[in-house]
């Protein structure tokens, strides 16, 4: 299992590429996933954990029209990363927007969780953290660890 962990600051170039930190892209593998994250996020999976999530989603049944939506809705975003000779990959228009990445955001985090990547704006991820080291106490508490 990969132990996806850390966090780092990046820049989007004017291309629209990023670089996968080193230690993240160790524990992804050479073989890796796209997809829309929640609260605006881009998921990034390993290749193994996205066939363990389609493998899942494949049982649905097909006469489940509504559980064929939700299907459909996550897997029309999935795509397969493919790295430039210098280790960058290319954000497409669409995961940009889903992000809410603008021309004049560059600035990203890149965080592990746990058994995925998530590349976010810096400024919806200030805003999502913002207040948290607050209370870090009574949130760790409810982990269950």
């Amino acid at each position: 299992m990969a132990m996806l962990t850390g966090e780092y600051f990046h820049q989007m170039d004017a291309k629209n590429r990023i670089r996968i930190p080193a230690k993240l892209r160790k524990e992804l593998g050479d073989e890796y996933y796209f997809a829309y994250g929640t609260n605006n996020c881009i998921f990034v999976f390993p290749k193994a954990k996205m066939e363990e999530y389609l493998d899942v989603l494949g049982a649905t049944k097909i006469s489940d029209l509504e559980a064929q939506k939700r299907v459909r809705m996550f897997t029309r975003t999935c795509v397969s990363v493919e790295e430039d000779s210098q280790g960058r990959v290319t954000l497409s228009p669409e995961l940009r927007r889903h992000a809410k990445l603008g021309k004049e955001d560059k600035d990203l985090v890149i965080c592990g969780a746990v058994n995925r990547v998530e590349i976010w704006n810096k400024k919806i991820y200030d805003e999502y953290f913002a207040g948290q080291d607050d209370n870090f106490d009574e949130l760790f508490s409810q982990l269950g660890i």
